[in-house]
């Protein structure tokens, strides 16, 4: 389980300050899956990305699965981050020079899997998310579909606790948009526990709690059943 209490983000620039989020507290469950929604500029990135490991917050406490995590160096924030975090972009965030295997691949050679673990890891991802036949194409061959399929399969290759998924459909057409939603809710049913920013009321109906937040606070909280 994770957990916030009191979340506090502040950005400085020329002497100006931006309060991104003002007292989050919440908690997520394992195996919970939590769209986290609002108008543009309210903190939903910002939280994601503290939530991530990708950031600090400026106050407050987040407890990660049984670790204080607030203030901790960026270098053992990114340890904690392999193997435990899968992330998923609305920019999908693929590495041109490298082929969908070698994308899918990279967390595992990050994690010092040997090499043939890692590609049966590797195809098993790719496999399950129907990218197997395009496994030696670039980025730049793919359809938006394709890539975002492919970051997915990047994001579970390591068998992470939670997916962090930032509009995960955004630049995707209503199919394959829906393609991706129905990936995430299976990943979901097996267990793993994931947290989605979204616009779209129509993803947020695949979580199991939408948190609104406004001006960086958490405003109501809505229970799908």
């Amino acid at each position: 389980m994770i957990k916030t209490v009191n979340l506090q983000k502040v950005f400085t620039t020329e002497e100006v300050e931006t309060t991104a989020l003002n007292g989050i507290s919440m908690e997520i469950k394992d195996g919970e899956f939590v769209a986290i929604m609002g108008p543009s500029g309210c903190g939903k990135s910002t939280l994601l990305n503290i939530l991530g490991l990708l950031d600090n917050p400026s106050g407050g406490e987040y407890h990660f699965y049984g670790t204080e995590v607030a203030g901790m160096a960026e270098r053992n924030r990114a340890q904690l981050r392999k193997g435990n975090i899968g992330f998923v972009f609305q920019s999908f965030n693929l590495i041109d020079e490298l082929t969908v295997y070698e994308n899918v691949e990279l967390p595992l050679l990050y994690l010092k899997v040997p090499a043939g673990e890692r590609k049966k890891r590797a195809e098993v991802a790719l496999e399950r998310m129907n990218m197997m036949h395009r496994r030696n194409h670039f980025p730049q061959q793919l359809s938006g579909g394709q890539q975002q399929r492919t970051a997915i399969a990047r994001a579970v290759v390591a068998t992470p606790k939670m997916i962090l998924a930032d509009e995960p459909t955004g630049n995707l057409d209503s199919s394959n948009g829906e393609q991706v939603m129905n990936l995430l809710r299976e990943l979901n049913n097996e267990g793993t526990t994931i947290v989605m920013v979204t616009h779209s009321p129509h993803d947020s109906g695949f979580a199991h709690r939408v948190v609104n937040l406004f001006d960086g606070k958490i405003v109501t909280e809505n229970f799908h059943v």
